[in-house]
This record gives structure tokens, sequence and C-alpha cells, in this order.
């Protein structure tokens, strides 16, 4: 994005703020492995940054004063051997919602956005679960604490549910939809639940028409291209286990 040009409107930066969102969840989540080694200690002072194309990179810290956007956290890279790794992505995380919530209010300001253009702005972005939210599981405690006591995350049909869901099974990889022959209130309970399902790759809600799966070790639901995985190679997964929880296996046994 820049100042020039067209006005800029707040769905404008949004869209801008999710995409960094984005590929920030990606570093800290579906390619932790790849950030961890990143993030050597032995290096210079490193940034994480979210690019508007949902993708990350660590990097050095812009060399001008000021620099053309506001930075985020310097120097991710040196407590990474002196913490939990778990702490370690948590404290990345907090740095990360800031750094993502300076750019999209530095824009705004560039963008002259006036008040009730700066409250819109903020209201979109509060709907979303922060980053720390998706590292931590807390957006996903939060979503369960919403899901009725009926509602069984053993049904894992598509957008096309099954007449009689076959309990305690695993071999569907799809959340739970709204089952079609309930009542009105009930059906829109269910779709509220839903849409409150999250993503634990990008973080992003439950879309009908999209594949997801869930991974049998920690429980978390993604989006199936987030994590690489169609359909057709869902069905011959009995037991998935997740980037995040097949790594965390690895460096156990390293």
């Amino acid at each position: 994005m820049d100042g020039g040009g067209t006005p800029r409107t707040p769905e404008d930066v949004f869209r801008d703020f999710r995409a960094r969102r984005a590929g920030m969840i990606k570093a800290l989540t579906t390619d932790v492995e790849k950030f961890y080694q990143q993030c050597d200690p032995e290096k210079e002072n490193l940034c994480l940054y979210g690019l508007p194309n949902e993708t990350w990179e660590v990097n050095l810290p812009a060399e001008e004063v000021p620099p053309e956007l506001p930075e985020p956290a310097l120097g991710i890279n040196f407590a990474r051997d002196g913490m939990e790794e778990k702490d370690w992505l948590s404290l990345v995380a907090v740095h990360s919602d800031a750094w993502l919530l300076a750019v999209a209010f530095y824009f705004g300001a560039r963008f002259g956005f006036d008040k009730e253009s700066r409250k819109r702005l903020f209201v979109m972005i509060n709907n979303l679960p922060t980053i720390y939210e998706v590292v931590t599981g807390t957006a996903k405690k939060q979503t369960k604490e919403k899901t009725p006591k009926n509602s069984s995350k053993s049904n894992k049909s598509g957008t096309k549910p099954p007449q009689q869901p076959e309990p305690n099974s695993r071999g569907s990889k799809m959340p739970p939809p709204k089952d079609e022959d309930d009542s009105g209130g009930e059906e829109d309970e269910e779709e509220d639940d839903h849409e409150n399902t999250l993503c634990g790759s990008c973080g992003d809600n439950y879309g009908q028409d999209e594949f997801w799966i869930c991974c049998d070790a920690c429980e978390t639901w993604f989006h199936g291209k987030c994590v690489k995985i169609t359909p057709a190679k869902a069905e011959h997964i009995k037991h998935y286990k997740c980037p995040n929880c097949s790594g965390s296996s690895k460096r156990a046994r390293a």
C-alpha cells in the first residue's frame, strides 16, 4: 500500500491488516520449524514481518529513520534459546499483534481517516482473534465454550452432512456443519458456532464451501489449503497430526 493516488478506505487497510496477520500466523504455526531456524540467536537483531501477500519474512530492520512503516519488535531471535518454545512463540505473537495495530492505524493517519472511519477499522480488526489467541489456542477454547453440549465433534462430514452421523468417527475431516433437519432456532445457533470455528493456521473463520481437517493430537481445525491437505489425501490419513504437533515431536526426539 502507498499513500498516493486514490484515497484509501478502512476496508482497504483492513485487507492489508488481514493479509499481514495471515502471514505472521503461518510463521508461528504451520511454518514454525522454518521460523524457528531463521531466528538464530547468533545473528543480528531480527524482526518478524507480515507481508501484504499473506507471507512472512525474518529480516533486519529498515535502515532509514524514520522508516516507511512502523517497525516490528527488534531482536526476537535473542530470546529463542532462553525460553520454553511455546513461551517464546507467545511473546513474539503479542508483539506481532501490537505491530499489526500500529501499521493499520499508521495507514489510518496517513490516509486521513476521520473518527467514524477509525472506529469502523477497529471494529473489523477486533472481530478477528489476535495472533496471540490463535498461537496459544485461546481462540479455540473460546469457540469450544460457545459450542452447545449436543454439538458432536465426531461428526466431521462436509457441506452435505450424513443423515445419521457415526459416533466417534474420525474418518471424515470437515468441521461439523449445521443440521439441515434442525428447527430454525437451533439452526441459527449452530451456524453461529460454525462461524466461530477458527483455522489454527490462518485464524480465519469456518466456511461451508472450504475443506477442513482436524488434528488428532491437539484437536485443532485447519483449512486443508493451509496445511496442504486435499480431500483425496485426507481419505488415506488414519491419524492426522498438524505441522505444530509433528514439529514438536521431531524436536522432542532430537
